[in-house]
């Protein structure tokens, strides 16, 4: 069975056990950026993969309800930072490598702060991003680089955000794929995996810390503070509440 993973720091915890433990070996493993992940699963050229929130409708796909990416608060890795107040935001450089972040961003500048900014893509280099627009989203380990408490500009963690304003955790990504695949077999594959990296925090965070360049302290923070891997009822109530906003959303258009 192919799997497509994101290449993320994030996914660690999911994926330590296929990589390095019992389930070694039992999928063929692919690891790229999270819109591409979805694009993998939705085409048919994998048969699982880490697909960010925002795409499930589009693509038609079920998931696996209890293991996913998620926050019940400061995620540290999706940042909006605005050289303006954030009510004052009429474009913004966007990281589209992940759709979720997009939307997120998109959801709650209009319904939080009433403001619905000229989009614009391009790499995610925050100096750069600054120079064409008013605000920038950076996201992944490029955020995980950035000490916001530094910075000289308004700086905004949305998964934060998005737990202020709903009151719900926010979940970015989750295992999904086509229904008939996702049986209860591969689901204890996936649960097993992430139980796997639980037990072994302390070897992951320092493959993890050398491998990325991190610090070990932060990378240690990262997985057992800031993301959550196991989803209950109430991150999939927040999953259904960020789903019925994406469904609102408009086709976005993007400014040169």
């Amino acid at each position: 069975m192919r799997v497509s993973a994101v290449s993320y720091l994030n996914t660690w915890p999911l994926v330590w056990g296929f990589l390095h433990g019992p389930q070694k070996g039992r999928f063929d493993f692919q690891f790229d950026l999270p819109a591409q992940c979805a694009d993998a699963v939705g085409s048919g050229a994998a048969d699982i993969g880490i697909v960010p929130c925002a795409e499930l409708d589009r693509l038609g796909l079920d998931y696996l309800p209890d293991v996913g990416i998620a926050c019940e608060g400061e995620v540290r890795t999706i940042l909006l930072i605005s050289r303006r107040p954030i009510r004052e935001i009429r474009t913004i450089s966007l990281d589209s490598s992940s759709r979720t972040s997009v939307a997120l961003t998109r959801i709650l500048l209009a319904e939080k702060y009433g403001v619905r900014p000229e989009i614009r893509r391009q790499k995610p280099v925050l100096e750069e991003m600054l120079e064409v627009s008013d605000a920038a989203l950076i996201i992944g380990d490029p955020a995980l680089r950035i000490d916001p408490a530094s910075l000289p500009w308004e700086c905004l963690d949305l998964g934060a955000e998005w737990v202020a304003w709903t009151g719900l955790p926010m979940v970015f990504a989750v295992w999904a794929g086509r229904k008939p695949v996702l049986t209860a077999d591969v689901a204890a594959e996936f649960r097993a995996s992430r139980e796997w990296s639980r037990s072994r925090v302390d070897e992951m965070v320092k493959m993890a810390a050398a491998e990325r360049n991190f610090d070990e302290q932060l990378v240690r923070r990262y997985f057992t503070e800031y993301i959550r891997y196991e989803l209950g009822p109430r991150h999939i109530e927040g999953l259904e509440t960020f789903r019925r906003f994406v469904r609102q959303l408009a086709p976005i258009t993007v400014t040169a």
